[in-house]
């Protein structure tokens, strides 16, 4: 019985942790972005959107709806200020401008230099520590899984 009762409170806090951000729970935000998909994200306003989209934004992968999101988040950001409020997170994210293809420029340069890093100390791993050694393969397998 207690198992089950313990079961069912982790249960329910997954699923308050589920519900989203305060900015994305917004009635407000939730509906511009519905107007959004239907007005930009379909036929013939799809391809209108395709057509002026930036060659390195497709690349990345922003699609329309991510656009939706984007521009809503912001009209959402403004209205919580013209009110007085602090800014919601979306997603579980601040609300950052976009930089390029950048939503979070900062974040994606410490990225890189992460993974460059990972990559640098894989490459002195594998110069310095004899293939024969033991464990060798699953440290090499561990760093391109983490990111090196």
């Amino acid at each position: 019985m207690a198992g089950r009762a313990a079961r069912l409170v982790l249960l329910a806090g997954a699923a308050a942790l589920a519900s989203g951000s305060q900015g994305d729970r917004e009635p407000v935000y939730r509906d511009c972005v519905l107007q959004c998909e239907e007005q930009n994200c379909s036929g013939g306003a799809l391809n209108h959107f395709r057509s002026r989209q930036p060659i390195y934004m497709s690349l990345a992968g922003w699609t329309c709806r991510d656009d939706c999101k984007y521009e809503c988040m912001w009209v959402t950001v403004g209205l919580y200020l013209q009110e007085g409020h602090k800014v919601p997170q979306f997603h579980g994210k601040w609300p950052f401008s976009r930089f390029l293809f950048f939503q979070e420029p900062a974040s994606a340069v410490a990225s890189f230099l992460n993974g460059l890093a990972s990559l640098v100390m894989l490459c002195r791993y594998r110069t310095f520590v004899p293939a024969s050694s033991p464990m060798y393969h699953t440290c090499v397998a561990f760093a391109w899984l983490s990111g090196g």
